[in-house]
């Protein structure tokens, strides 16, 4: 089956926002079997993206549409798809309940342009979405199939996950298709490549090696025709995998860094302090993403100035001699940390977000530290000298240290 992808919005098209969306639904056609073939991107004008319906209808069995669902005027998905296919918009009187339950669960009243988010055409379906007031659609005519969802990047991905990609499975695959990502860090893409790649076929299991945030992902894909023998495919590579990638692999799937720590603090029964500099509360934000950070993470302190730092337990002697970029200074910090807070474990985090240098030093070098009753450890990174990345960059580097001391003996020993 060909698929094409519909990106809806002036912001995308302009640039304004990055197009997400089509990036995550292209990673999830293949598991179904269907070949992407085409992503548009078009504005909020109903002649162009009648148009681009037409097209798209003229040459793909499955079109995927996000954005454009919402109540304001420019919100025309649903418009352009009626005119597409001759049919008119109608109110259904269920979405209109389920709508306004929503508002009303907000204490608030439906206001009366939200009513537009209630209507269909006699060929189409609601889909629901719990994150959000814009019910999709499931559109079926001429053995096609629309499926229009919203651009929001959280409601897309639950409605997907939950409503559209089960649906399309009973529809569409024959073979049983398993998802496996591989998440490491402290390699870069290139270098997975040349440890991963060549333990692969094109064929089957498929790999794909991608850089992300959090550092480098390996996608598997693995078909069969028995889910026992997919398992097993899948299970193989896996173990290759980690053969090669050994500790630089974190975690899989759906984990995240901050999760995985959280996970390891809270099993061991510590607890956690931190003092960041140039990344400026970034790790502290992120450790407290996950639900119930409360119970391991103490606090922490952006400790922005060399005055802050001293006023929190650095002595300004040893900023003098060795400057406030410096392996001394981020051990001292994660100590302090530590002490202040009566924690287990301290992190400090010191370094150059740029653009500019520091003590002569470039952006992109960053120290970090960990402290415990054990002792202190820290590390020097050296990252791309672009300053939300160099504060990304430090904040996963600390977790990963953070991860890999707490696989080792209980720091309370």
């Amino acid at each position: 089956m060909n698929a094409e992808i519909i990106s809806i919005g002036t912001e995308i098209l302009l640039g304004e926002i990055p197009d997400t969306n089509a990036g995550y639904l292209a990673t999830q056609l293949p598991l179904l079997g269907v070949d992407l073939l085409w992503i548009t991107v078009v504005d909020d004008n109903l002649e162009r993206l009648t148009e681009a319906f037409e097209r798209a209808w003229g040459r793909s069995a499955l079109i995927l549409t996000t954005g454009g669902l919402g109540p304001t005027q420019d919100d025309l998905t649903r418009e352009a798809i009626a005119r597409m296919l001759g049919e008119d918009l109608n109110v259904s009187d269920a979405l209109e309940q389920e709508l306004r339950a929503v508002f009303a669960a907000m204490g608030r009243d439906m206001p009366p342009s939200n009513i537009k988010q209630a209507t269909l055409i006699s060929s189409a379906q609601g889909i629901r979405n719990p994150r959000g007031t814009a019910p999709g659609w499931w559109v079926e005519r001429n053995r096609k199939i629309i499926v229009a969802m919203p651009g929001p990047p959280s409601e897309m991905q639950r409605m997907w996950e939950k409503e559209v990609m089960p649906r399309l499975q009973q529809r569409l695959q024959k073979d049983v298709v398993l998802l496996r990502t591989i998440k490491c860090f402290g390699l870069s893409e290139a270098e997975v490549d040349q440890k991963a790649s060549p333990l692969f076929s094109p064929v089957n299991p498929t790999l794909g090696i991608y850089a992300k945030p959090d550092g480098i992902h390996l996608r598997l894909i693995a078909r069969a025709s028995r889910s026992e023998e997919a398992g097993k495919m899948m299970a193989q590579a896996e173990g290759q995998l980690r053969d090669v990638l050994a500790d630089h692999i974190w975690g899989v799937d759906d984990e995240t860094l901050e999760g995985v720590v959280g996970q390891l603090l809270t099993r061991q029964g510590l607890t956690l302090a931190t003092m960041e500099s140039c990344t400026g509360g970034l790790l502290a934000s992120t450790l407290t993403d996950v639900p119930g950070s409360s119970v391991y993470y103490r606090g922490g302190f952006v400790a922005y100035s060399n005055g802050m730092k001293i006023a929190l337990g650095v002595d300004g002697q040893l900023i003098e001699k060795h400057g406030a970029v410096s392996r001394q200074v981020a051990e001292v910090m994660a100590e302090a940390a530590r002490q202040q807070l009566k924690a287990d474990i301290g992190v400090g985090i010191t370094g150059v977000a740029g653009p500019d240098k520091l003590e002569e030093k470039p952006p992109g070098l960053v120290y970090i530290a960990i402290s415990d009753k054990a002792g202190r450890k820290s590390v020097e990174g050296r990252y791309p000298p672009r300053r939300t990345d160099v504060k990304r960059r430090a904040t996963t580097h600390a977790l990963f240290l953070l991860r890999q001391r707490l696989l080792k003996p209980n720091p309370k020993s």
